[in-house]
């Protein structure tokens, strides 16, 4: 079950030039040995001349170039920041390696950090990763980048936009067909026997977590089922809390017999309040992982390759900091079942 990768071009935006130094002498009015010496904390300059200073890098948004001293005219850092959502997740780990892979091959150096959702943490690594003017920027938007996201986004010099997309950025863009994989998540379940099935995952504000719901939507009207907004459980961000609440769900509602884990984490969540339970349920998970293959029956899952995700990432950022100026992409990377048991499970085979 499988279709074709879809790829689209969206219009592109002009990205703002940096101010440098010597837009912030000529704005200022000082010479451009004076603005050096600010910008490195000297403080012996007239408080009149550090204030016009001030206002001249506020007003322009410079950044101080970090690397500047070890980058000849002409070159290029060779450092592209990744910015994800959690590094210990098993699906950015992945993910991650996939780049890494890549643009090692290129001879670029991958930096990675992980906003844990946080906006203020996401803007500030943003903000780091400009300061020492890296190369490039791969991002995993957080569910809320921010008021000062758009700007900031236009001053990456090669941007792409990783596993969620963001309307309110043009970029290039690598996804997965979300929709379509909740689709077919529920679909098998279906097929298993399952008529209530609960959608398990993480906020409905996260954008592919959205379109997975809406694929569940869509099979179970399909079906002739109508949803039930009981049974939709978002917003648990870790496997322990999805647990303890999809433990209570069930206990309270015995009737449920499928349950959709819509990412890694739901889908760990899951089984482990079915095994505190006691109990089993016909599960399938979005996004595969190592330890899907360790339960009995191995956890039938929904996925796309990540391997390709990572190396369209790597190309797209590439094209970009050699000068590729085309329209951005927009890449939709098609979806997989693998079947392993799991979703054939019924309520009373214990």
């Amino acid at each position: 079950m499988t279709h074709e990768a879809v790829t689209r071009t969206v219009p592109r935006s002009t990205p703002h030039k940096r101010a440098t130094m010597a837009d912030v002498a000529a704005l200022a009015g000082v010479g451009l040995k004076t603005v050096s010496r600010y910008v490195n904390g000297e403080t012996n300059i007239a408080p009149d001349i550090s204030a016009r200073i001030g206002e001249a890098i506020s007003a322009l948004n410079f950044r101080r170039n970090f690397a500047a001293a070890s980058i000849r005219p002409g070159r290029h850092s060779e450092l592209i920041a990744l910015i994800i959502e959690d590094i210990a997740n098993p699906f950015y780990s992945a993910l991650t390696g996939a780049i890494e892979n890549a643009l090692r091959d290129e001879g670029f150096v991958l930096i990675v950090a992980s906003s844990e959702e946080d906006t203020a943490r996401h803007t500030q690594l943003v903000e780091q990763f400009l300061e020492r003017r890296v190369d490039g920027l791969i991002i995993v938007p957080p569910r809320d980048p921010g008021p000062q996201w758009v700007r900031l986004a236009d001053e990456i010099p090669a941007l792409v936009l990783l596993d969620r997309p963001d309307p309110q950025v043009t970029a290039d863009t690598i996804v997965a067909d979300d929709r379509a994989g909740g689709r077919l998540a529920t679909e098998l379940l279906l097929e298993g026997g399952s008529r209530r099935i609960a959608f398990v995952g993480e906020s409905l504000d996260l954008v592919s977590v959205a379109a997975r719901h809406r694929g569940y939507q869509d099979a179970l009207r399909a079906a002739g089922l109508t949803p039930d907004p009981a049974l939709r459980l978002a917003g648990d961000r870790s496997a322990d809390a999805v647990s303890r609440t999809v433990h209570r769900l069930l206990a309270a509602d015995p009737t449920i017999d499928g349950l959709f884990g819509s990412n890694n984490r739901s889908a760990v969540g899951i089984l482990g309040a079915l095994r505190e339970l006691g109990e089993q349920r016909a599960v399938v998970g979005f996004d595969d992982f190592e330890a899907a293959t360790l339960v009995s029956p191995q956890l039938t899952v929904v996925t796309h390759d990540l391997a390709e995700m990572g190396r369209r990432a790597a190309d797209l950022v590439l094209r970009r900091i050699r000068g590729d100026d085309t329209e951005p992409q927009h890449v939709t990377l098609p979806v997989t079942a693998i079947r392993r048991g799991s979703d054939r499970i019924r309520p009373q085979e214990k």
